[in-house]
């Protein structure tokens, strides 16, 4: 059994978190519970197989820094939770194309200069024997993160699609990804316990129940630059189309409904909060409403969720699986190839560890 290799792309709170948590939980028994894993032991691998081999940026703070100090260095913000060794990675230099929008620069340290020229990625991948790359970028970079997907097409690594810019679930880079024989998982990762998984839930309730949903909506706010991101509705087409689509899919009939980040808070740093309200009607149409608040530190909330994609992924890529992976995407992302109930995801990753489903 070898390591799990892993190049990330975008080393913002989401990668901080994701690295902290690998080292965090590097020593744990097979028969511990470990909080956001589904299992300790994936298939046949563990958290400590994972190891991580290169990493991309755009921010001069952190090229050139080692990625272990790249991290924990500004504008980054999430909870610092584990010491990390140096891990002898440094990170590259990444393209920009519209992975940094204009009002976001100053807050990136570009400060109006471009940084320097992005090296060959794929080169860089292959050099590094990356299974896979994590896409981390801004939401909004549509571009930037197809820049990314053609590397790791052209390097033979699998992708995995953290933000909501829609490749796995796009027919046509699925069937890239497929002739090439390379796995893809994604679009939009979810958290653990997040805004779009509590909502759901809570959905997948009522219509069990029989309550007739009437209207729902979900506002989030931050601190951190994603949401200082998303301050530019134009970035949000994707990101309001996945997380809605999220919900909506559980909902058999139209519903009004609202559903996306909706301001900035600074002094929250990583903090996330969220608030989900849903009208509806019960039996004589007598009416029900559920308001609820959740307070959640953004980032670790989706980093064991990617530890447990990871080591799928890496499944797919000892089986020679190509193409998107609907079990592990419908349970872990917003925006899957096929959507499905939760209950079902997680059926679909069960039989999937144990080969009964080849994707």
């Amino acid at each position: 059994m070898s390591k799990i290799n892993v190049a990330i792309i975008g080393v913002g709170n989401c990668a901080s978190s994701l690295i902290q948590g690998v080292y965090y939980y590097r020593n744990v028994k097979d028969d511990e519970k470990v909080p956001g894993l589904t299992r300790t032991v994936f298939g046949e691998y563990r958290i400590r197989d994972i190891n991580f081999v290169a990493a991309f940026d755009v921010d001069p703070r952190k090229i050139g820094r080692d990625l272990s100090e790249a991290i924990f260095t500004e504008p980054n913000c999430t909870v610092k939770f584990c010491d990390v060794p140096k891990l002898g990675v440094t990170v590259q230099p990444g393209v920009v194309l519209d992975g940094v929008a204009p009002h976001m620069r100053e807050a990136f340290g570009l400060s109006g200069i471009d940084p320097p020229e992005a090296d060959d990625v794929a080169e860089v991948l292959k050099a590094s024997n990356a299974d896979m790359v994590i896409n981390y970028l801004p939401v909004g970079s549509y571009k930037a993160s197809r820049f990314y997907a053609e590397a790791a097409l052209q390097a033979g690594c699998a992708f995995i699609n953290a933000i909501p810019e829609f490749i796995a679930s796009d027919s046509h880079w699925a069937e890239r990804f497929e002739r090439a024989g390379i796995p893809i998982a994604g679009d939009d990762i979810k958290s653990q316990v997040g805004a779009t998984i509590l909502h759901r839930t809570l959905v997948n309730l009522l219509e069990s129940r029989g309550v007739k949903i009437d209207e729902t909506y979900q506002l989030n706010i931050g601190g951190n630059t994603d949401f200082l991101n998303m301050t530019e509705e134009s970035r949000l087409k994707s990101k309001r189309i996945s997380k809605t689509e999220a919900v909506t899919s559980l909902i058999p009939y139209d519903v009004n409904i609202r559903i996306g980040p909706s301001d900035y808070v600074h002094f929250l740093n990583d903090r996330k909060i969220c608030y989900i309200y849903i009208k509806g009607r019960k039996f004589g149409d007598v009416p029900l409403t559920i308001d609820v608040k959740l307070s959640v530190e953004d980032s670790p909330n989706s980093a064991g969720i990617m530890v447990d994609v990871i080591r799928a992924v890496k499944l797919a890529l000892d089986r020679e699986i190509g193409g998107p992976l609907t079990s592990i995407s419908a349970y872990a992302f917003k925006h899957p190839p096929v959507q499905v109930p939760d209950h079902v995801a997680i059926k679909w990753v069960e039989e999937f560890i144990e080969g009964k489903r080849r994707r």
